[in-house]
């Protein structure tokens, strides 16, 4: 843990290899992970289903973010991604306030935009004054895009106020980001010992992470530049002497997406999807420390060109025991004086893992989102983001919320047939913690 400032902005990017550091997580009492179904939560609402078809624009819910009004809570948002389906804003009842569009392919031949995660910034200085912003990470075009948040604005709270010359995250040149290897999961900080607001930035079959610093233009707009990034590992020394990498598609790393940033120390959390969680620092120094692993770390695989699948070996048993890859949506709940919860979705298994904020991250449990009576809503699959938020938000959560996306919507009418379909799922957040406090 750290409370120093970031050193002052270079104007070229410093790219670390980083060792493995294996950091044991201690299991608490009524660890339930080596076997045992886990407790039950249910959502409250969901949100409309989005299809991923040209029928539905190609619409996939994926990772969502809850701004906080704090003149009215019970008039708070939550903003999602819904990636070739630009965004969607949703009130505390799931019910739709404003989609906004991705931005078109700069060419006939280009990616259109894309966008992939989100989160916020609070009371960032603009050139007309301080405003809370939603940031997007476009995958499509290798951006960052910025929306002010205004809660009763004429057509919809968001407004962009990306700064038309923002450069590419990762890539040189258009037929880079043709490749995709670009903008993917999406972290906010702002250092509270300086004051300045940064986005973290991983890549899309990539281990990088960049820190990018964000930086207010004319005209209200919003633009950044990059600090410094980091490679985390793509293969692993394992016990057996042996060296180990995630199976994948030839020319595919072990890429990271879900990440968060603890407010209070910079501490950033970061989900190699197929290897564990990392916890590093928010300026990208240091050494990053493998605080949990999969349960599929160290096992292998070969690559089958037919199926495109990857066909796994016997498990020599290095893996962890509470996560089951793809680990996906990571996301804080903060209490008074340093206490709450990290909480991590567990996708292969169609869980949740909860570690102490303090303490060494150890293990505190675990829970599912499972359907309400009768079925609606349905519960979560394959859950890629979430986002929890512990405040008061009026009368619907007075304890605050957790959304989560759900991977496959149950069909809400035989009409909707084998279409794609994902949503989100908004839970009492007060249900959840008094879960993992049994």
């Amino acid at each position: 843990m750290f409370r120093s400032p970031i050193a002052p902005p270079v104007a070229l990017a410093v790219t670390t290899l980083l060792a493995v550091t294996a950091v044991a997580v201690p299991a608490q009492a009524g660890d339930r992970s080596g076997g045992g179904a886990l407790p039950a939560v249910t959502p409250r609402a969901e949100t409309p289903v989005l299809h991923d078809d040209p029928q539905g624009g190609n619409a996939d819910a994926d990772d969502p973010a809850i701004w906080r009004n704090a003149a009215a809570p019970g008039r708070s948002l939550v903003i999602a991604t819904a990636k070739e389906g630009g965004l969607r804003v949703y009130d505390l009842d799931a019910r739709p306030v404003q989609s906004v569009a991705a931005p078109p392919a700069v060419g006939a031949d280009d990616a259109p935009g894309r966008f992939n995660n989100v989160d916020l910034v609070a009371g960032l200085r603009l050139s007309s004054g301080r405003a809370d912003l939603a940031i997007t990470s476009d995958r499509g075009h290798d951006r960052l895009r910025f929306y002010r948040i205004d809660r009763d604005r004429t057509g919809g709270p968001l407004t962009d106020v990306t700064d038309p010359a923002a450069p590419a995250v990762f890539s040189r040149d258009q037929a880079e980001v043709n490749e995709q290897r670009t903008a993917y999961g999406l972290a906010t900080w702002t250092d509270r010992s300086s004051g300045r607001s940064y986005a973290l930035v991983s890549r899309r079959e990539r281990t990088s992470i960049a820190l990018l610093e964000l930086l207010p233009v004319a005209g209200g707009k919003v633009t950044y530049r990059k600090i410094r990034t980091v490679d985390l590992p793509s293969a692993f020394r394992l016990p057996n002497g042996r060296t180990w990498a995630p199976c994948a598609e030839p020319g595919e790393l072990p890429q990271v997406e879900g990440m968060v940033v603890d407010p209070a120390d910079g501490t950033l959390y970061a989900g190699q999807e197929d290897v564990g969680i990392w916890r590093l620092r928010a300026d990208l120094t240091g050494k990053p420390q493998l605080m949990d692993k999969v349960r599929e770390f160290g096992v292998p695989g070969t690559y089958d060109e037919q199926t495109e699948e990857c066909v796994a070996g016997a498990d020599p048993g290095f893996g962890g025991t509470r996560l089951r890859a793809d680990v996906e949506g990571l996301t804080l709940v903060t209490e008074k004086g340093g206490g709450g919860h990290l909480l991590a979705s567990s996708q292969g298994d169609n869980t949740f893992a909860a570690y102490d904020r303090e303490d060494h991250n150890a293990y505190e449990g675990g829970f599912r989102v499972a359907a309400a009576g009768g079925g609606r809503p349905d519960g979560s699959e394959e859950c890629d983001g979430a986002a929890a938020l512990n405040a008061p938000l009026g009368s619907r959560y007075p304890r605050g919320l957790l959304v989560v996306q759900d991977g496959h919507d149950s069909p809400a009418s035989p009409a909707e047939g084998d279409r794609p379909a994902t949503n989100f799922k908004f839970v009492d957040l007060g249900t959840v913690l008094d879960t993992l406090d049994d």
